[in-house]
């Protein structure tokens, strides 16, 4: 498969500063998005080091065994899978020994999703409510659930996604890197075809503009670069309350 990305971020219109961070790496192929919690300086740093560490892990792994992994493989999620757990595992260490050293920071956290393909075999991993979603055939998939308590109340039917997007309790996360011993990363395998067309974000766009709406821009006959521009300028025009961050994945026949 022959894959092109792009990428976009933009603080909205209601944050004078951007806690997200994100990394492109076309020639591993590989894309993360993250999104720092924890205040002003604290969410940057968490989310910044978090991207680094993870596209470090990324590309020493390109030959199995370059170095030691903090977590065992698990064989149901396939080499690229593992990769992303073990890297995100890897970049939780970190984050705790960067706490560590310097108390100011305790209480950082950040929510991320990352990418990787190996030919016609990807693998989605995430923690939080950043999201990824897959369009095939002119519908649209989310690929992940949402880590977070108004989520939660969705999976049990006591609220509907629009009512979620509104609630004043949407930004509460039951799942995010924050240094703790107990990481959980979901990991979700992918087949790719040629049309594909996949979507990584922070929560800055899904809580103004519906899967729908979504599924519409990213469907658009527009180039890549084009699209990410068209995603972030509707999250503003529908009030912007947060940062956005996008990257759009495009397979496409050898």
């Amino acid at each position: 498969m022959r894959i092109t990305y792009a990428a976009r971020t933009d603080p909205g219109l209601r944050r004078e500063d951007n806690e997200d961070a994100m990394r492109v790496r076309a020639e591993l192929d590989f894309c993360v998005v993250a999104d720092g919690m924890g205040g002003h300086v604290a969410g940057e740093v968490a989310a910044g080091l978090v991207v680094e560490e993870l596209e470090r892990f990324v590309a020493a792994t390109i030959i199995p065994d370059a170095q030691p992994w903090p977590v065992e493989n698990d064989p149901a999620l396939g080499p690229e899978g593992n990769r992303l757990r073990a890297g995100l595992h890897l970049a939780n260490h970190r984050l705790a020994d960067m706490i560590e050293d310097d108390l100011t920071l305790e209480g950082m956290a950040t929510t991320a999703v990352a990418f990787l393909a190996h030919g016609a075999s990807a693998a989605i991993a995430h923690v939080g409510d950043s999201r990824a979603y897959l369009r095939r055939a002119g519908k649209l998939e989310r690929l992940t659930d949402d880590h977070t308590w108004v989520e939660d109340q969705v999976r049990a039917g006591r609220l509907t996604d629009d009512e979620a997007r509104r609630h004043h309790w949407r930004h509460i996360v039951t799942r995010a890197l924050m240094g703790e011993d107990d990481l959980e990363v979901e990991v979700a395998a992918v087949g790719l075809e040629a049309g594909d067309r996949l979507l990584l974000c922070s929560d800055g766009l899904p809580v103004v503009l519906s899967d729908e709406r979504i599924n519409n821009l990213l469907g658009a006959d527009l180039r890549p670069d084009e699209i990410t521009e068209s995603l972030v300028k509707a999250a503003n025009a529908g009030g912007g309350p947060d940062n956005i961050t996008v990257v759009v994945v495009e397979v496409n026949a050898p």
